[in-house]
Parts: structure tokens; C-alpha cells; sequence
């Protein structure tokens, strides 16, 4: 049995976003793998489902691997929009009609709710010692104890499937590189108001941005911080799984035309606190507010930086508020991984142009979600659409020869989608001579290093991005790329290592799958 913990709030909080993407979690992700693992959709119930599998083997697989996969769908939407899912696995007799009914039934539909953590997998004991242990299905299984659930004459022991702690576990130490190392955590949204979720999370992309720049830093990106949104930290641990020095935390309130940043500098090793302060302005002056949390950081952690670099790390993005808001919103929806916030993010972005048609940012970001649409097969008109990519990317680049960003996202748009693989490449490399700290950058060139044939220096810069952005949601990017660089230089044992961790990563992934079947025949030829 699965249903979505607090789906009446997230109902009403937006019905339809709720809605869609619940029907895209469904078509895309459940409903595969339960035909994946031999299971039998027996009913519907809105938010729930009651599903029949063969074996209490492939039940508590399809439901380990769903929620893995749902916690990297969550990693990029706030904390109070996502869809968690509450499973409960029993093996139990069940009376077959035109449904079916039963005890084993009734079990199954209580376990899953019974703790309030997220990503919850419940299973009683007969689907514990059939499932197997740690090495069988990758996961650890812990008491929790017996429980009296309701309309249930009899207590039931339950355990508890370790998701977590095994994802924990996982994740090797990285080294300390050899000048200042930073993390910058999402802040904590204090304004009361879940809608101000999209603010709070741009601000501490800015601020990564911002530190990005400084050459004398070496900063983790956006995509590896993030995934520790809405969860309570070990700051110790995750030093050690970023592989930095120094952590900021923080958060951000915003009210009326105020806005109030705190933040806190950590030494990751010690767990010391090393600076804390407090910003706060008007809301036209969120630039400057940026700018000083910038600065404070740096001060405190490498304080013989150029003025210049400092002069240039601030500069205000744009004059609009309401061409930068809509900027932030359209990001937001961006990190959905989602067809309809695609469109969404794309229609923002096309606004904030409205608003200041000198917007740099906005027209790579709207060129990036062509490159989107191309990589998920979302194109519909592919002329007409390849050419406005080309367009936007052109203009992104001629308003923002030194915004490294801008620089990355029009490139990739360029070679990726237009097929100007050369400018593509050159506009890649610009950004990384600009902020080495990019780890999108790397990314994208290190593919764009494929496509012209330089599969040595690809894996160069795949390993680069890997490093910035150890934990990434799409990390299989990197690790795809790297297996075709192998392929391609007639490593295919390599490969195939490499197309392997990809697929672990994303199981249904084409590409992947590809990858590894052509390394396996290299092997075999």
C-alpha cells in the first residue's frame, strides 16, 4: 500500500501543481516499476494505491527503488511542495473478487503511516526475513517494535527500511582541497509564507554564485548543497561528504518591502563557529544585502583578495525587482525536472525579458530550457524551437561577455541544441576562465570536449564537475560522459565501469543502457 504523506495540505496549498505532478510521478516512475517487478495494480484511491506482487522480494524492491528515485525528483522542489510517498510492505492471505480483501490487506494499509519521518518504507516480519538483508536489496531493515494499529485486533512488529542511513553510508569521504573550501547550505525560509520558498533558495544561489567567482575559493555547487534541503545536519559529516573546510548556513525573511538575511560561518572539521551576522534592508537593496554576506564570508575566510575581483563578484545582476523575481520563480520551477515546469520556467523567464530586455540571465536561462526540452525529448517543433534557442543564447551572450553563467547556459544551448558546436565550445571555455568554480561549466564542456572529438580532455573536465558537485541529482551526466570518453579512446572496460555507475544513478536512462551495451560488445569483439 502507497499514499502521499499530507496530500490534503499539499491539495490545498495548489491543487493542480499538486495534481501533475503526482500523474507525472505515476506515469514516469510507479506505474514502470511495479510492471518492472512483476506487480499488479489492484486499486486506486486517489493519493494511494493497493499493488500485488509475486514475492515479498520484488514488493520491497520496486518500493526501495521508487524511493530512492522520488528523493532525487525531491531534491530540487521546497521542502513544503514535495510528494513523499508512505509505503507499507505484508505478506498476508488475501480473498480475490472482484478486488481483493483481507487481513494481510488491512496490515499492509496501516504499517506505512505509522512513523511521521519522511520517505517513509514500512514492512512487517515475514516481508523483513523473505526481502532479505543489506546485501540482497542494499538496504538495512530496523526495528521499530510492536505496534497496535487501528481496527486491528492484533499487535504488529514492525521495521523500519533504513534509506537514509544506507544513502549515508555510501557516500565516501572526500579530501579538503588546498585552499579555501566552502559549502553554502540552503537557508531556512523565515517569512512565514511557503510561497517565499523560490526567494529564499535564490538568495543562497546568488550567494554561491557570488563566492564562485573568487578564483582563491573553492565552492561546492548549487545542485550537491541542495540536496540537503529540509533535512537536520551533521555539519562534520558533511564536510567530510563535500570535501570542504567551511559550511555557511542561514536564513531569509522576507516581509512587506523589508528583507532580513542572518547568516553563520562554520569550520566543518571542528564544528566551530566562526562568524555570524545579521543583514537587513529594504527590499530594492537585496543586491547590497547579497553583497555584504558575500563579502563577510570572504573577509573571514580568505581576506587578502583583490578589491577588484570583490568590485566584480557585485555587480547587480539587473535594475528590475520584478525582472529578477520572476527569474528566481522561473529557477524554481526549473529544478522540478518536470515537463509542465519546463513550460513554466520558460514562460517566467520570457516575462522578466519584458521587464528588462537588457536581462542577460533571463535569456540564458530561457535558452537553457531549450536544452531541456532537446535532452528529454520534449521538442515539438524542432526548427522553429532551435532557432529561438540560437537566438536567445546569441543575446545572452552579447548582453553577458562576464557573467560565467550566462556564458555556461548559452553555450551548452548553442552546441547542444543550435548545433554551433564551435562557438558553443569557445563561449564554455570563456566561463571557465572566469569562474573555475562552475561546475555546470565543466559539465557542459566536458561534453562539448566529446562532440569534438577530445575524449581524453572530456574526462578532465567530467572529474572537475564531479568534484564541485560530488553528490549531484544529475551526477549520471558526469558519469555518462565519462563513459563515452572511454569508449571512444577504446577503454571499453572503463566504460562500461563508468556506464554502470551511471545506470545505478538513473536505471531507465536510454543513454546509459546504450553506453553499456555497446562497451560489453567492444569487450566481447
Amino acid at each position: 500500500m502507497a499514499d502521499v504523506a499530507g496530500y490534503s495540505r499539499l491539495i490545498g496549498i495548489d491543487d493542480e501543481g499538486t495534481l501533475a505532478q503526482l500523474n507525472a510521478h505515476h506515469a514516469e516512475l510507479i506505474a514502470p516499476k511495479i510492471k518492472e517487478h512483476r506487480g499488479r495494480i489492484v486499486r486506486t484511491t486517489g493519493d494511494g494505491l493497493l499493488v500485488l506482487f509475486v514475492s515479498a522480494v520484488d514488493a520491497l524492491r520496486c518500493a526501495v527503488e521508487i524511493q530512492r528515485a522520488m528523493a532525487l525528483r525531491n531534491a530540487q522542489i521546497p521542502s513544503d511542495r514535495r510528494i513523499d510517498f508512505r509505503m507499507g510492505v505484508n505478506v498476508g492471505d488475501i480473498v480475490e473478487g472482484a478486488s481483493i480483501h483481507g487481513d494481510g490487506i488491512n496490515v499492509a494499509a496501516r504499517i506505512g503511516g505509522v512513523s511521521r519521518t519522511w520517505r517513509y518504507l514500512r514492512v512487517e516480519p515475514r516481508a523483513r526475513r523473505r526481502g532479505g538483508s543489506l546485501g540482497r536489496l542494499g538496504v538495512a531493515f530496523e526495528s521499530i517494535g510492536q505496534h497496535q494499529l487501528k481496527n486491528i485486533q492484533h499487535s504488529v512488529h514492525i521495521y523500519r527500511v533504513q534509506l537514509d542511513q544506507v544513502a549515508t553510508r555510501a557516500r565516501p569521504s572526500l579530501p579538503i582541497p588546498d585552499k579555501p573550501s566552502i559549502a553554502v547550505l540552503p537557508f531556512q525560509n523565515m517569512s512565514g509564507d511557503p510561497e517565499q520558498e523560490y526567494f529564499a533558495d535564490g538568495m543562497v544561489e546568488d550567494i554561491i554564485t557570488g563566492l564562485s567567482r573568487f578564483r582563491s575559493l573553492f565552492v561546492i555547487a548549487r545542485n550537491s548543497s541542495f540536496t540537503y534541503k529540509g533535512r537536520a545536519v551533521d555539519v562534520k559529516q558533511v564536510g567530510r561528504e563535500l570535501g570542504v573546510r567551511y559550511l555557511l548556513e542561514g536564513s531569509v525573511r522576507k516581509s512587506a518591502n523589508r528583507i532580513r538575511i542572518a547568516g553563520q560561518l562554520i569550520d566543518a572539521s571542528s564544528g566551530t563557529h566562526l562568524w555570524a551576522d545579521r543583514f537587513e534592508g529594504a527590499i530594492e537593496n537585496v543586491f547590497e544585502l547579497q553583497d555584504q554576506v558575500t563579502a563577510s564570508v570572504v573577509g573571514a575566510i580568505a581576506p587578502r583578495l583583490e578589491q577588484a575581483e570583490i568590485e566584480r563578484a557585485g555587480r547587480k545582476p539587473t535594475e528590475s525587482l520584478d525582472a529578477y523575481d520572476l527569474l528566481l520563480r522561473g529557477l524554481a520551477s526549473v529544478y522540478k525536472w518536470t515537463r509542465e515546469g519546463n513550460e513554466e520556467a520558460l514562460r517566467l523567464f520570457y516575462r522578466a525579458i519584458e521587464l528588462d530586455p537588457d536581462f542577460s540571465a533571463a535569456y540564458a536561462a530561457a535558452a537553457d530550457c531549450f536544452s531541456r526540452r532537446k535532452g528529454f525529448g520534449w521538442l515539438i517543433d524542432r526548427e522553429q524551437e532551435v532557432a529561438e534557442a540560437r537566438r536567445l543564447a546569441r543575446r545572452a551572450v552579447h548582453l553577458g561577455k562576464d557573467d560565467a553563467t550566462v556564458l555556461c547556459d548559452a553555450g551548452l544551448a548553442l552546441a547542444y541544441v543550435a548545433g554551433d558546436l564551435d562557438d558553443g565550445a569557445a563561449f564554455l571555455t570563456r566561463a571557465l576562465l572566469i569562474n573555475p568554480n562552475l561546475a555546470a561549466a565543466w559539465l557542459y564542456s566536458g561534453w562539448a570536449k566529446v562532440w569534438l572529438g577530445e575524449p581524453d580532455q572530456a574526462i578532465e573536465h567530467f572529474a572537475h564537475a564531479i568534484r564541485l558537485s560530488p553528490i549531484d541529482p544529475p551526477l549520471f551526466l558526469m558519469q555518462l560522459g565519462t563513459a563515452h570518453s572511454h569508449f571512444f579512446v577504446g577503454r571499453y572496460d572503463e566504460a562500461l565501469s563508468w556506464a554502470k555507475m551511471a545506470l545505478r544513478e538513473l536505471p531507465d536512462s536510454h543513454a546509459a543502457l546504450r553506453a553499456a551495451a555497446a562497451s560489453c560488445a567492444a569487450c566481447w569483439a
